[in-house]
């Protein structure tokens, strides 16, 4: 199945794997589960079964080597001990109903026999898949380390904006995948990225990794979001093979009232003001990172206003590229209307749960959903303030960039022939 990472309400990011024997209410509580976890519960009830059916049919000695299920069972099942404890009533129940039946000792022999040889041979085997489980469990637990450096929790509130991410690796037993994201406040603001690396599998993490290392260093080295744009656009020219490439959108709140965008070929993020949802299409269409020497075009800024009540949903085409029986894609911004609420936590947890729904329980690509949310301020504090100034900051942006009027801005409803998979046209290839 597919696994989620859910930030925002939950500070830690694999909540729903900590939970467990773990966590069971007083140490001899932990002690029983942990006892039931291992114990052969099973294999002795199949022995049991076994005797039972013998001594209500009468049927003698033909049941006898079906005791050896019992250990066999055990191997898989149980600890060590355990298995020897399995053998050890399938041995004594089998020679009493050896003893029972008159059954000769040369094949009574055969039989204990058989049942000694099962138990030591599944002794072996639970032993050694008890070695495996022990380095499997190491191994995941460096697996996680690397993947809490990677993908960093999102704190519920992160400068003056709530928020909250979501992220589903489509890989087997992955957390992470070819999807990248990361929302820092620096000394220019509050910065984000979200994006998308061609590939999947080891290869996509390694490309995310170089992409969040050099955003975080350089969303606080360099003033000008452009700069980290092309910090992160250096470092993959260098790293990158020539057909590889990663689709991001990168975003910044250098002042209230106005947030700047630059979109590298990703999906146009969604704005949400009041019940209306509206694409930002970037005014001029950038590259992806990678990309730009082929191109030869460089990337631009977009401004468009964000003021208080606001919601900015940046996501994955592991979202909207997601289809159902019928091969229909998964309609975020009806889903993001449905569901939206002032908490970015729930909105998103509704989200996913639909998306799973839409695709019958499994993701086949990675999907990540970054929301957004300025708070509206409580008259009377120090936040009401901050409001004014950036209302003014939102006066003195160009004209143009209010809501209404800002290029790139378009409601989905005036727009019902086109679908919010138009924006993934020229994206083919990217994970």
């Amino acid at each position: 199945m597919s696994h989620a990472r859910r930030h925002g309400r939950d500070h830690w990011p694999f909540r729903h794997y900590k939970r467990g024997v773990g966590h069971t209410s007083s140490p001899r509580t932990r002690a029983v589960a942990h006892w039931a976890a291992g114990s052969p519960v099973l294999p002795v009830l199949i022995v049991i079964a076994i005797v039972f059916v013998d001594l209500v049919g009468g049927t003698g000695k033909i049941w006898l080597p079906l005791l050896a299920a019992g250990p066999a069972l055990a191997a898989a099942t149980s600890r060590p001990l355990g298995v020897l404890g399995v053998g050890l009533v399938a041995a004594v129940l089998g020679a009493a109903i050896g003893v029972r039946h008159g059954m000769p000792a040369s094949e009574l022999t055969v039989v204990l026999a058989a049942l000694v040889t099962v138990t030591l041979a599944g002794v072996l085997a639970s032993t050694l898949r008890g070695r495996r489980e022990r380095v499997l469990a190491a191994v995941r637990s460096v697996a996680e380390t690397a993947q809490h450096a990677l993908l960093k929790p999102v704190p519920e509130t992160v400068g003056p904006f709530q928020a909250a991410v979501h992220y589903t690796a489509a890989a087997a037993e992955a957390r992470i995948g070819g999807d990248l994201y990361a929302l820092i406040a620096t000394p220019y603001g509050v910065r984000m990225i979200v994006g998308d690396v061609r590939g999947k599998g080891l290869p996509a993490v390694g490309t995310a990794a170089l992409v969040l290392g050099v955003f975080r260093e350089a969303a606080y080295d360099e003033p000008d979001l452009l700069d980290v744009v092309c910090r992160i656009e250096r470092s993959l020219a260098r790293n990158l093979g020539c057909d590889d490439f990663v689709t991001a959108v990168v975003a910044g709140y250098p002042e209230p009232g106005r947030l700047e965008m630059v979109n590298c070929g990703h999906a146009p993020p969604l704005l949400i003001r009041g019940t209306d949802v509206m694409t930002v299409d970037p005014d001029r269409p950038s590259p992806p990172l990678g990309l730009r020497a082929l191109s030869g075009e460089s990337p631009s800024l977009q401004e468009v206003s964000f003021t208080e009540g606001d919601q900015l949903l940046l996501y994955t085409d592991g979202v909207t590229e997601a289809r159902d029986a019928g091969g229909e894609f998964y309609p975020l911004a009806e889903g993001v209307a449905r569901h939206l609420c002032d908490e970015p936590a729930r909105t998103l947890a509704a989200l996913h749960e639909e998306l799973l729904a839409h695709v019958g329980g499994r993701l086949h690509d990675d999907a990540a959903l970054l929301l957004l949310r300025k708070p509206v301020a409580v008259a009377g504090t120090d936040a009401a303030g901050t409001d004014a100034v950036g209302a003014a900051a939102s006066h003195r942006l160009p004209d143009g960039l209010a809501l209404t009027g800002t290029p790139g801005l378009r409601p989905l409803a005036e727009r019902p022939e086109e679908g919010i998979g138009d924006a993934f046209d020229g994206r083919e290839g990217a994970a």
